[in-house]
């Protein structure tokens, strides 16, 4: 795989895969933005439209740079649609059968050198490629959240991961400006493992009244160097994605630091999720997932 234009296919239209769309789009790459609804499919091409909007605006995009990545995008509800694609990037709920299915009714529409890549960073890459005919082209690549401003991807490799499938992902990512480093196939990779259980110990910290949100959102970039606040990133990632996360995580380590603190349990049963509800540990008026 060279490193000229590709057409790309993201799978799911939410918070992930229309950011990793923004990152395909943007550089460059016919990309596809498949979802099963046409309701969410439409909210995530909104979602890239208004994030190159805002890159205009902030003079961080150029006007026809902006107009060339929109006019990369396609929306569709139809797999059929991907059977020219060279890279399929899997970012769909995080469960093993609806996975390996996605890749099994894949493996008859798309080309035998297409790559498969899927985003999960809490399942076994191993056990989503069973569901492949050709497990030796499937690859793990998780995308660090937010994708479109966060330049690192993890890169794990299957059982039956091929070389020349590792090769050409670690390829494809640099056309995408992404850094990548290589992971094992394990629960969490590097970044969840770390992520997960320090986001459960600052909202710890919220509950027990340790200190405001708003002095911990100031801490943590202001002695630690980290782009955001903890709070601030809980509510682009979604209390419901850090839930279903920190579980499955729990579930497969039965570590008590990453079982989801009572707060997160109460948040989601109200709908306060974060930005794309309106809410969450903030209000927002503007509930782009990647505005300011």
């Amino acid at each position: 795989m060279n490193d000229e234009s590709r057409t790309v296919a993201v799978l799911g239209a939410g918070t992930m895969g229309s950011g990793i769309a923004v990152v395909t789009a943007r550089a460059g790459h016919r990309t596809l933005l498949y979802d099963v609804s046409e309701a969410n499919l439409r909210r995530g091409v909104a979602t890239v439209h208004g994030f190159f909007d805002e890159s205009v605006r902030r003079g961080k995009l150029g006007d026809d740079a902006a107009r060339a990545a929109k006019a990369a995008l396609t929306g569709t509800t139809d797999l059929a649609d991907l059977a020219a694609c060279d890279v399929v990037i899997e970012a769909v709920f995080e469960d093993l059968a609806l996975k390996k299915d996605t890749f099994a009714r894949l493996d008859e529409i798309v080309p035998e050198r297409t790559l498969f890549h899927t985003n999960t960073s809490t399942l076994s890459v191993t056990a989503i490629a069973s569901g492949s005919r050709r497990p030796e082209r499937v690859v793990g690549t998780h995308y660090c959240n937010p994708a479109p401003l966060m330049t690192l991807v993890e890169v794990a490799d299957g059982r039956h991961t091929a070389g020349w499938a590792h090769e050409a992902t670690i390829g494809f990512l640099g056309s995408l400006g992404k850094t990548s480093v290589v992971t094992k196939d394990r629960p969490g990779f590097i970044v969840n493992r770390f992520l997960i259980p320090w986001e459960n110990s600052c909202i710890r910290a919220l509950e027990s009244g340790l200190a405001s949100k708003e002095a911990i959102d100031a801490a943590v970039p202001g002695a630690l160097g980290h782009p955001m606040g903890p709070f601030r990133l809980l509510d682009i990632v979604g209390m419901d994605i850090h839930q279903q996360v920190a579980t499955r995580l729990y579930e497969q380590l039965r570590d008590e630091r990453f079982f989801p603190p009572p707060m997160v349990e109460r948040m989601v049963a109200a709908g306060d999720l974060g930005r794309k509800t309106g809410r969450g540990f903030y209000e927002y008026d503007d509930t782009r997932l990647f505005g300011s």
